[in-house]
């Protein structure tokens, strides 16, 4: 019975759109919560056992608020789109508070001493990372398409929310851009000598466009080396380069440049936002530029800048 449920937890999620990530997500918080009740089906529980999953994570498991909230909205999902289950309860289960974290920044010296630790292609993800603000999916999912040399501008499509936006292409980076598109170009015609099946493409448009997907416009601007078996379909084919991938290459840098600093790839789209507010770039724009909804979720940054922006200690003044 459960993975009959689970059978229906995947093609709700792939029907409504969800991304890989979080259809991963969802269906291991609702194995955990049906394990956790000796395998009973969800329909047969209700407000008690959900409070009692959560708690249990919170106390037992020591989870952070932001876990145990994904945990709770991927047992929102399991009895609203799947379950079909009009539970008023759902509305009162208690959200944990979620701790205010301000973002580690790098300095720009920072930056330039990570960046020219970098070997190629890293180098180049790292400075769209930081000189367009784009977040590591983002940047490894661009297509040959979304880069627009003439025009100078990126095109980040299905952004965290579904959302596009449009950002400003470096300067700094035309260059090495355009050796990665030459990099990128050889790898698409090895594939097409040797017939392989085109890239993936978002949602339906494989069955509308069934070629498009071999096309040079929808090619990876990252290819990966190796090619990998779709987990969706099944079908072996080249996907964009892996994350844990890049984050690797990272580590090795940041290490190497002797910053001892918690640095992650989304360091890179916080010191953006970060040197944006200092350089005197409206908050507004900034908002747009990283593709927020809400212009609080942007006004983090602004703490970071206004120490940075020379706040003086009193006792330096003394």
């Amino acid at each position: 019975m459960a993975q009959k449920l689970m059978d229906q937890v995947v093609e709700k999620l792939r029907v409504e759109h969800y991304s890989l990530r979080t259809e991963k997500t969802y269906c291991h918080w609702i194995r955990r919560f049906i394990l956790f009740h000796r395998k009973r089906h969800p329909a047969e529980m209700g407000k008690y056992e959900v409070e009692q999953f959560l708690s249990a994570l919170a106390v037992k498991d020591k989870v952070s608020a932001s876990t145990q909230n994904q945990a709770l909205a991927a047992l929102l999902f399991l009895y609203r789109k799947v379950l079909s289950t009009d539970l008023p309860w759902l509305d009162d289960v208690v959200r944990a508070r979620r701790t205010v974290r301000i973002p580690v920044v790098l300095s720009p010296s920072e930056v330039r001493a990570v960046i020219q630790a970098l070997p190629a292609p890293y180098q180049l993800m790292v400075q769209l990372l930081y000189g367009a603000g784009l977040r590591r999916t983002e940047l490894l999912s661009l297509r040959v398409k979304d880069v627009d040399m003439g025009l100078s501008m990126l095109t980040v499509r299905e952004g965290k929310g579904g959302k596009d936006r449009v950002v400003p292409l470096p300067q700094a980076c035309r260059s090495a851009l355009t050796e990665q598109l030459r990099a990128s170009r050889l790898v698409y015609e090895q594939d097409r000598a040797q017939k392989l099946p085109g890239v993936v493409l978002p949602w339906a448009l494989e069955k509308k466009y069934p070629k498009a997907g071999e096309t040079w416009a929808w090619h990876w601007l990252f290819p990966q080396a190796e090619l990998s078996r779709d987990p969706r379909t099944g079908i072996t084919r080249r996907h964009h380069f892996y994350p844990q991938t890049l984050s690797r290459a990272l580590a090795r840098a940041v290490a190497g440049a002797g910053i001892n600093k918690l640095v992650r790839c989304h360091t890179f789209r916080h010191s953006f936002a970060t040197h944006l507010l200092q350089s005197g770039t409206d908050i507004r724009t900034i908002q747009t530029l990283l593709g927020h909804s809400h212009v609080e979720t942007t006004m983090i940054y602004t703490h970071v800048a206004k120490v940075g922006a020379g706040a003086v200690s009193p006792l330096d003044r003394l």
